[in-house]
C-alpha cells in the first residue's frame, strides 16, 4: 500500500491514469449493448444529484432531504421548454437556474435555521412538489406525466445510436459539473464551508458569514440538481410527480452516505449505488428491496462511517497498525 501511495503521489503516473480513464469513458460505449450504456448515462445523471446534495450536506454540514426537488423541477422545465420548441441551449439554461433561483429564495428562510428545522423545510419541498405537479397539469401534463423526445443522435453520428450519443451528452456535462465543484471545494468557498460546517462560532469570528455560505451552499446544490435534471430528460425522456417524491429524496441521500459525504469520489459511487443496487435487489427479492437496501445502509455505516469512497484510506490505517503490533517487542521480551 506504501508503494501504492509513492507511486500516486508521482505526477505523471496520476496524468497517465486519469488519460487512461478518460480514454476508456470515451471508447467503451461503442463495444456494449444499449441498455448498459443507458445504466451508465443514468450513473452520471444520479452522480451529478449525489454531488448537488454532497454540496449542502457532506461540505457544509446542513441537512437537507429536498434535493429531488430541484431535480425533478429541472426535468420539468426541460420538457415544457423541448415541447414549446425552444432552443435546447436555452432549455438547459433554464433548467438549471429555475431550480437556482427556487433554492435560493428557499435558503434565505432556511439557512437561518438549524437541525431539525432546516429538514422540516426541505422535507416540505418534495412533499409539496408531488400534489404540485399534479394540479399544474397545462405546464406538467398532471399525474400522466410529461414527455419529450430531444436528443436523437444527428444524421452525421448515426440515426441508430441515440445511446451512445446520449452518453455524450451525460459524460459531458457530468465531468465539466464534477470539475466545476471540484474547484469550487478546494477554493476559498470550500474552506468557508469546511469551517462552518465545524463551528458556525469560530467561522463569525474569522470573518465567514454562516449564513451567506449556508444561502451559497444551498444555492449551488440547487443549480446543479437542475443540471441533473436536465440530463434526466436527456436519457429518460419522461417525468412525472413520482420524479419528485420523497422516497426518491431519501435513496439520494443513502446513496451519498454510502457514496461517502464530503467526496467528489464518493459522489460517482453514490450515482452508481442509486442506479444498480435497486436493480440487484429487485432481481433477489423484489419485496425485500427496501428491507435489503436499509441493511447494506446500516452496514455500510458501521464498517465505513466516512462510505466507500474512505475504503483505501481505512484498509491504510488497518494496515499500517498490524504492522505497528508486528513490530513492537512483546512485552515479555524485557525481563
Amino acid at each position: 500500500m506504501g508503494r501504492i501511495a509513492m507511486l500516486w503521489s508521482k505526477r505523471w503516473v496520476r496524468f497517465a491514469v486519469i488519460a487512461l480513464v478518460v480514454l476508456v469513458l470515451v471508447f467503451a460505449p461503442w463495444s456494449l449493448d444499449v441498455a448498459t450504456n443507458q445504466a451508465l448515462a443514468r450513473i452520471g445523471v444520479f452522480a451529478v444529484a449525489v454531488l448537488g446534495l454532497n454540496v449542502i450536506m457532506g461540505y457544509t454540514g446542513q441537512v437537507s432531504l429536498g434535493q429531488i426537488f430541484f431535480v425533478g423541477l429541472g426535468a420539468y422545465v426541460t420538457a415544457y421548454g423541448v415541447q414549446e420548441g425552444w432552443n435546447v441551449v436555452l432549455v438547459f439554461v433554464l433548467a438549471v437556474l429555475i431550480p437556482g433561483v427556487v433554492g435560493y429564495i428557499v435558503a434565505l428562510a432556511a439557512a437561518r435555521l438549524g437541525g431539525l428545522a432546516i429538514a422540516m423545510v426541505t422535507i416540505a419541498l418534495p412533499i409539496i412538489g408531488v400534489p404540485l405537479a399534479k394540479r399544474l397539469s397545462d405546464w406538467t401534463g398532471g399525474s400522466q406525466g410529461i414527455s419529450a423526445r430531444f436528443t436523437s443522435a444527428p444524421d452525421w453520428f448515426g440515426s441508430r445510436l441515440d445511446d451512445i450519443w446520449q452518453y455524450y451528452i451525460v459524460l459531458t456535462i457530468t465531468a465539466a459539473v464534477f470539475l466545476l465543484v471540484r474547484n469550487l471545494v478546494r477554493g476559498k468557498f470550500g474552506r468557508a464551508f469546511a469551517i462552518v460546517k465545524e463551528n458556525e462560532a469560530v467561522a463569525s469570528s474569522m470573518g465567514i458569514s454562516p449564513y451567506r455560505t449556508k444561502v451559497m451552499a444551498f444555492t449551488i446544490a440547487a443549480l446543479i440538481g437542475g443540471v441533473s435534471g436536465f440530463l434526466y430528460m436527456v436519457v429518460v425522456q419522461y417525468t412525472s410527480p413520482e420524479t419528485l417524491s420523497f422516497g426518491h429524496s431519501i435513496s439520494l441521500l443513502a446513496s451519498m452516505v454510502i457514496g461517502g459525504a464530503g467526496s467528489i469520489v464518493g459522489s460517482l459511487i453514490g450515482g452508481a449505488y442509486y442506479v444498480l443496487v435497486p436493480n440487484v435487489t429487485n432481481e433477489i427479492d423484489a419485496t425485500l428491496t427496501s428491507l435489503i437496501q436499509g441493511v447494506i445502509l446500516l452496514v455500510a455505516l458501521f464498517v465505513l462511517p466516512g462510505g466507500l469512497a474512505s475504503a483505501p484510506r481505512a484498509l491504510r490505517r488497518l494496515l499500517r497498525g498490524r504492522r505497528g503490533k508486528a513490530s513492537s517487542p512483546p512485552r515479555n521480551s524485557q525481563r
